[in-house]
């Protein structure tokens, strides 16, 4: 009796749970989620937008552009000088040729830099652009 006790003993040590087909599965679920995840582009800082009641949201917003307070222009948490704007748009518009040019301009901001940057964009391909306002 004591053999069939002591059998017994080494075939439960030996049972394992194969974790493999659950590991596949894990690892399936994160390449899904990771392929479809919407990235948002975000332009590096937080501005105060002014209100409107006539906006309406814009569809392929890839390239998203903030105009501080203090007219620093930004994009993608860098701060970019007006002479090298063009050249930044007319790059992100070629990884999306389909997307259009946010404008997130603070309320205290130069009129000033706002054209400046529409005049980037515009010699840069892009004539789709939007301003960014805050929904009363």
């Amino acid at each position: 009796m004591t053999r069939a006790i002591a059998a017994n003993i080494d075939n439960q040590q030996g049972d394992e749970i194969n974790l493999t087909p659950m590991l596949d599965v894990v690892f399936i679920m994160l390449i899904f989620f990771v392929v479809t995840a919407s990235f948002i582009k975000e332009a590096g800082i937080d501005v105060n937008r002014p209100d409107a009641t006539t906006d309406r949201p814009v569809e392929n917003a890839s390239i998203l552009i903030a105009i501080s307070e203090n007219n620093e222009i930004w994009i993608g948490g860098r701060m970019i000088d007006v002479r090298a704007l063009r050249a930044n748009i007319e790059r992100l518009h070629a990884e999306n040729p389909k997307g259009t040019v946010v404008i997130q301009a603070d309320g205290k901001s130069n009129n000033d830099t706002f054209v400046q940057v529409m005049n980037a964009s515009r010699e840069a391909g892009v004539y789709d652009i939007a301003i960014a306002t805050v929904r009363d």
